[in-house]
This record gives C-alpha cells, sequence and structure tokens, in this order.
C-alpha cells in the first residue's frame, strides 16, 4: 500500500507576497513623485504617513478592491503635492503634514492634474476626506 503524497508549497507560492504585504509595499513611490533631490526626503515623510493610514484601513471592514482604490488614490494625491511645492514655492515654508492637511479636508483633495474623470475625482476625494478625518482625529 502507498502512502499519500503530501502536497508541498511550489517555490512560486513561497515566494508571493500576501496581500497586506503587496499593499504596504510603497517605499518606492518617492522616487516615482521625485523632480529634485529634496523631493525623495519629502517624500519618504508622506509614504510614512501614508503607510499609518493604509495599516489603519487595514483592520476594517473593507474590501481588497477598496483598500487598493485608496492606496492608489494616495500615490496620485503624493505625486500631486510634490507638484504644488514646485509651483508654489511659497508653500515649502510649511510642514509637508501643514500643506498636506490644506490641500485636503472635508471636502475632498485638491483637483488632480492632468484631469481625471468626474468619478475617479470622486474616488480620490473620498480618500482625501478619509485621510484628513484619520490625521485630524490623531
Amino acid at each position: 500500500m502507498t502512502r499519500p503524497r503530501k502536497s508541498r508549497p511550489s517555490t512560486d507560492d513561497e515566494l508571493s507576497p500576501t496581500f497586506e504585504e503587496d499593499y504596504l509595499d510603497i517605499d518606492h513611490w518617492p522616487i516615482a513623485w521625485r523632480v529634485e533631490s529634496p523631493d525623495l526626503a519629502r517624500g519618504k515623510v508622506m509614504v510614512d504617513l501614508f503607510k499609518v493610514f493604509l495599516i489603519d484601513q487595514l483592520q476594517l471592514p473593507r474590501s481588497r478592491k477598496t483598500l487598493r482604490v485608496h492606496r492608489d488614490n494616495l500615490h496620485a494625491l503624493g505625486g500631486q503635492m510634490i507638484r504644488l511645492w514646485h509651483e508654489q514655492p511659497h508653500l515649502r515654508k510649511l510642514g509637508i503634514l501643514r500643506m498636506l492637511l490644506e490641500a485636503i479636508g472635508d471636502d475632498g483633495g485638491p483637483i488632480l492634474y492632468p484631469p481625471l474623470t468626474e468619478a475617479d475625482q470622486r474616488s480620490f476625494d473620498s480618500t482625501c476626506r478619509l485621510l484628513h478625518r484619520f490625521t485630524t482625529m490623531r
């Protein structure tokens, strides 16, 4: 009589990240946002803030699709913030958190450039409202 074989996970399974690992893999974002070298430090501060928010979102009953949408909207927000720093140099005097809170609010976030569809802008605004509530309630 032969024994049934135990299935072993393939090496691909061992190497593939979990949803949470993939969801929180945002450390490379400042490189994508960078226009000048100082942008990397600003971007790192934003990523650190965004990660705390994303970890909090993981604790809530949200679908993976919703979580991904919020994460992708944060990527767009970070790029927008770097763009604003370059277009409006007087904003550089503000701290990153203060500028971020001035850009987002209970009514949403800034109008993104390049322009999005109305549905995409509403989704972005929803994420900005959540982030605003999260950062001001802490």
